[in-house]
């Protein structure tokens, strides 16, 4: 029995799909007489490079084609024999078999000096030509310079860069490309309506995505579903040989994005992880589909080539998704996305990363921040301050009411507080009464995080939001990173009862004074002096002795008011 790729090889060019631009050319050369004599057919596997060069053949020998036409009729006793293989005139020759020199002088010289017996041509279609030795081509070099009349050779390759450039120069060249997915459906559609099958059309679409634009690989797949389900192939009995798709529930994500529906998109997530879904492989057929709609958003014809083929189904529902979603929506989409599938290999929870994108892009307010433009963030209703005038305050650092505003061009990677319900009500005055505490619970946990906290101004409480104003890029940097940012959270709600956020924001004119929680005397946030053992001091400056009072510009001072402790002798 034949399998359905054979039975269904196209016998016409009207039954052959895709290859638009290589159809028409050689269907012009063959209308008008100007055949080349010898042609190169290079491209992947299993998109129509033999089915070309044997329609190519049963046209030129066609005993019924007329003058301007190109279509075989498919016919007469010639086409009848290059049909079923037994044209004495066509010679097929496998390249991967016949690698020698001697099987090219045998098999092609010799037979090319020989007058056509019954055709109007001789056709030499070989199969995998860059198989063939260095001494093999060179003896087919020869014959390719001058061949004889009423002679066309085919050449077809997977791999063109081994073939010798001196056979390509006298070849025309034609490059496949691998076929669409919509060409795909519409021969399968074909041979299911032939075969009398009943089948929905998203199994279809299933199979032609599945083969990857490889029609060969599409034809036997779907002959292993009819296999399986008889006449009538369902979608219990299609998912029994094609490996399981995600642009549905794809599709389904993307839905509860647009609906801001995070407990469903969660559910989704968790649901595929369950079905042994690859949420790495998942994350990235969802990266490809996001920037096809992005593309298509932006320029429709771009989106068309340039975009992920996913079938005339889910493209209808992705066209609905794609009239309620801006462009700068589906960008913060792709980003997290994007970032959820970087950070799954190093999550010890796997699906992690990707339900924290979901919770995210589920919020107004993180949605809002990432679409708008500087200008437009939203007011931070932080009190007014103003510098502070004594840095000898008795062990606590700045109120809000001694430190300088925010410039709002300074705020940088301003992080979003997420949603609390029931936080406790904490004011400016009361993070500044307990700041102290707050660096002496964070010296424990983290010791160089402690550090960096002194050198910031605690600016305000907006509702769960904690204002930290810090003079350095780099601190900020540092304590934006996930696992400082643990530590500090945790901390604000151990020392104040509340869930707490902060956001840290870059002052760069703001004035560092006497390390924002220490006092100027040299105590710890404790209250209690410190004793430290100083390193020994450059000659040009001074050491202050023990009870004597310390420049206001001295190095060392700033060095004592920065770290706490004092100077022993």
């Amino acid at each position: 029995m034949a399998t359905l790729y054979r039975k269904y090889r196209p016998q016409t060019f009207a039954e052959a799909v895709g290859q638009n631009h290589i159809k028409l050319t050689i269907q012009s050369e063959l209308a008008t007489g100007k055949l080349a004599h010898a042609y190169l057919f290079c491209g992947p596997r299993a998109v129509g490079k033999t089915t070309f060069a044997r329609l190519l053949a049963k046209s030129v020998n066609c005993l019924n084609r007329k003058d301007g036409e190109f279509e075989p009729c498919d016919k007469c006793e010639s086409c009848q024999e290059i049909s079923i293989n037994r044209a004495l005139d066509i010679v097929e020759i496998d390249a991967a078999s016949n690698t020698g020199v001697d099987n090219v002088r045998e098999n092609v010289i010799a037979s090319a000096r020989v007058s056509p017996s019954k055709s109007k041509y001789k056709v030499f279609i070989i199969d995998e030509v860059h198989m063939l030795s260095i001494s093999a081509f060179n003896a087919l070099l020869k014959v390719l310079e001058e061949p004889p009349q009423r002679v066309v050779f085919i050449l077809c390759t997977t791999e063109t860069h081994k073939v010798p450039a001196t056979i390509i120069s006298r070849c025309e060249r034609f490059d496949f490309k691998r076929i669409g997915m919509l060409d795909i459906v519409k021969k399968l559609t074909h041979i299911v309506r032939k075969e009398g099958i009943k089948v929905d059309k998203v199994i279809l679409e299933a199979v032609a995505r599945q083969s990857e634009g490889h029609m060969r690989d599409a034809e036997s797949l779907l002959g292993q579903l009819v296999a399986i389900g008889g006449q009538e192939i369902t979608k219990e009995e299609a998912d029994l040989v094609i490996p399981r798709s995600a642009i549905g529930e794809i599709v389904k994500l993307i839905e509860c994005l647009v609906k801001k529906d995070a407990s469903s998109g969660i559910a989704l997530v968790n649901k595929l992880l369950d079905d042994g879904v690859d949420l790495e492989k998942f994350s990235l057929d969802m990266i490809e589909l996001l920037r096809k709609i992005m593309i298509h958003k932006i320029n429709p014809a771009l989106g068309e080539r340039l975009g992920l083929d996913i079938g005339e189904t889910y493209e209808m529902k992705v066209n609905d998704l794609k009239k309620d979603m801006p462009v700068e929506k589906i960008t913060a989409i792709l980003e997290k996305v994007i970032e959820a599938k970087a950070e799954m290999k190093g999550s010890f929870i796997t699906q992690l990363p990707l339900e924290m994108a979901i919770a995210e892009l589920c919020l107004d307010a993180s949605t809002n921040i990432r679409s708008a433009t500087p200008a437009a963030l939203p007011p931070r209703n932080f009190p007014p301050t103003s510098p502070s005038s004594s840095s000898g305050s008795s062990g606590q650092g700045p109120t809000p009411a001694q430190t300088p505003p925010v410039p709002s061009t300074s705020i940088n990677n301003v992080a979003s507080a997420p949603a609390s319900i029931g936080v406790a009500s904490v004011d400016a005055s009361d993070l500044s009464s307990r700041w102290s505490e707050f660096l002496a619970k964070i010296k424990k946990n983290n010791h160089s995080l402690s550090f960096i906290l002194r050198t910031c101004q605690p600016r305000g409480v907006d509702g769960s939001k904690v204002c930290l104003a810090f003079k350095y890029k780099f601190h900020q940097e540092r304590v934006n990173e996930a696992k400082m940012k643990e530590v500090i959270q945790n901390t604000l709600k151990e020392v104040y009862g509340a869930d707490l956020y902060f956001e840290a924001v870059i002052d760069e004119n703001m004035e560092i004074e006497g390390g924002n929680g220490s006092s100027a005397s040299g105590g710890t946030e404790t209250g209690s002096p410190a004793v430290v053992e100083t390193p020994s001091a450059p000659a040009d400056v001074p050491i202050p002795s023990e009870g004597s009072a310390a420049p206001a510009n001295d190095v060392m001072s700033n060095l004592l008011k920065t770290f706490g402790g004092k100077v022993v002798g």
